[in-house]
């Protein structure tokens, strides 16, 4: 059996999305989800599933070797990055090479690196007029956004297209296709 830890900093939609992708799965399960943020909604979602959820804070996030404990204390094979917005210490990247994904809502290279996230995102792709946008699944690295791509998917930006609009249609790829692809990184 394969286990997955998810990272999340907000409400941990795409998390639940995950677990109850896998909720069935003979092979693949996740075991844990972490947050560096106290009042999460990841947490309440977490319990209503019967998954152990926790909080660190941001410096034992950024130290890192409390977090490489507690994955290896679950057997983590897979960090899943579900809306968690701090980096990955070198700690944590050393004991999962390789074995650490994140979504992007935009298609990387563009609207990525530190700061671009959730609805700055959007906003920023409207404001840019651009005529599509998407998420981009990816390894991580040292850099915010700039690991290794593994998979993206568009959507159409239309003229009269509002940033929310534009969430609404990233949001519908992520629940989609994320699951998909981590079941595909972590089976390979």
């Amino acid at each position: 059996m394969k286990k997955i830890a998810v990272f999340a900093s907000g409400s941990g939609t795409n998390a639940e999305n995950i677990v109850k992708y896998f909720t069935d799965n003979q092979n693949v399960t996740v075991v844990l989800a972490l947050s560096n943020n106290l009042q999460a909604g990841v947490h309440a979602r977490m319990n209503r599933l019967n998954i152990p959820s926790m909080t660190f804070s941001n410096p034992e996030f950024a130290e890192g070797t409390e977090i490489v404990k507690k994955l290896q204390e679950f057997e983590v094979d897979l960090i899943v990055l579900a809306g968690f917005l701090k980096m990955i210490s070198e700690p944590v990247r050393r004991a999962y090479p390789d074995r650490i994904i994140n979504i992007h809502p935009a298609l990387l290279p563009k609207y990525g690196g530190q700061g671009m996230y959730g609805m700055r995102v959007h906003e920023a792709v409207v404001a840019a007029g651009e005529t599509e946008s998407g998420i981009t699944i990816h390894y991580i690295n040292e850099h915010y956004d700039e690991g290794q791509i593994i998979f993206r998917a568009r959507c159409p930006v239309l003229p009269d297209d509002t940033a929310e609009d534009v969430a609404n249609k990233v949001h519908a790829l992520e629940y989609e296709h994320y699951p998909k692809v981590i079941e595909w990184v972590i089976t390979e």
